[in-house]
């Protein structure tokens, strides 16, 4: 994994490279699941890649073996917590989306009934 630059640093990419804190769930070559310190259900984990890619909208082709491997990492990280087949996925793509850390991550929520439309 290539260290990111200082003006690609987030708290996400302090949190892969362990300057920061986090209460790992799940760890591989590729990715990072951690839970949320803010959740918004029992069961909170956002999953990020190693690779800083500021938004979904920044994936490019190249970035598509990783974006499926995060999907089934989040089927792995559900079925760990407990969660299965129950879960939320999702992206915010944007401050207008309420994207809040410009390096992509997924949430994974679930633990309640979640209710539709989401927001």
């Amino acid at each position: 994994m290539q260290k990111p630059a200082p003006s690609d640093e987030t708290i996400f990419s302090k949190i892969i490279n362990k300057e920061v804190p986090a209460d790992i769930v799940y760890e591989d070559d590729l990715c990072l699941a951690f839970k949320d310190i803010m959740p918004a259900a029992p069961i909170h984990i956002l999953i990020i890649p190693k690779k800083p890619i500021p938004r979904l909208c920044d994936a490019t082709s190249e970035d598509k073996t990783l974006l499926g491997h995060l999907n089934l990492v989040a089927n792995q990280v559900a079925e760990d917590a407990g969660i299965g087949e129950a879960f939320r996925l999702v992206v915010n793509n944007g401050a207008d989306a309420c994207q809040s850390v410009f390096h992509l991550h997924y949430h994974v929520i679930g633990g309640r009934n979640l209710q539709w439309p989401p927001g």
